[in-house]
C-alpha cells in the first residue's frame, strides 16, 4: 500500500508541523495551500490518504471533499479533516461532506501519527500492512 498524503493545508506552520511528524515516520507528504490546487494534486499523486483542512482560500475543505468524491479513483480514498471547527455538528458535517475523519486542531505532536495511521489502516486491504 502506498504510503503517500497529500495535505491540503494553507498555513505554513501548520504544514511544516504536519510533513515532520509524517516524514519522520517513514510517509512521503505532498502539500498544497488550497482547494483547488488539492483537487488537481489528488488526481496526479494518487494519495492513499488525504488530510483536508477546512478553512482554505480559494474554496473551503466541505466544497474539496465533495469534489475529491466525484472523482471515482478517489472515491474510497480517506479523507481526514483537519481542523480548528470544534463545535457541535461541525464533525457531522465534515462527515456529510465526505471525509471519512475528523481531527481536531491545534494537533498533538505525540499522538498525531498514530491518529492518522488508525485512519491509513482502516482504509489498507485485508492482509496489508499501513
Amino acid at each position: 500500500m502506498s504510503r503517500t498524503i497529500l495535505l491540503i493545508e494553507d498555513n505554513e506552520q501548520n504544514r511544516y508541523l504536519v510533513t515532520f511528524l509524517l516524514e519522520r515516520s517513514g510517509y512521503q507528504v505532498v502539500s498544497v495551500e488550497d482547494g483547488r490546487r488539492g483537487i488537481e494534486m489528488a488526481r496526479t499523486c494518487a494519495p492513499s490518504l488525504i488530510l483536508l483542512d477546512i478553512q482554505l482560500p480559494t474554496m473551503d475543505g466541505y466544497e474539496v471533499a465533495r469534489a475529491l468524491r466525484q472523482q471515482t479513483p478517489l472515491r474510497t480514498t480517506p479523507i481526514v479533516a483537519v481542523t480548528s471547527y470544534a463545535m457541535p455538528g461541525d464533525r457531522e458535517k465534515a462527515l456529510e461532506a465526505g471525509c471519512t475523519g475528523y481531527l481536531e486542531k491545534p494537533i498533538d505532536p505525540e499522538t498525531f501519527v498514530a491518529d492518522v495511521e488508525r485512519f491509513h489502516a482502516r482504509s489498507a486491504p485485508e492482509g496489508s500492512s499501513p
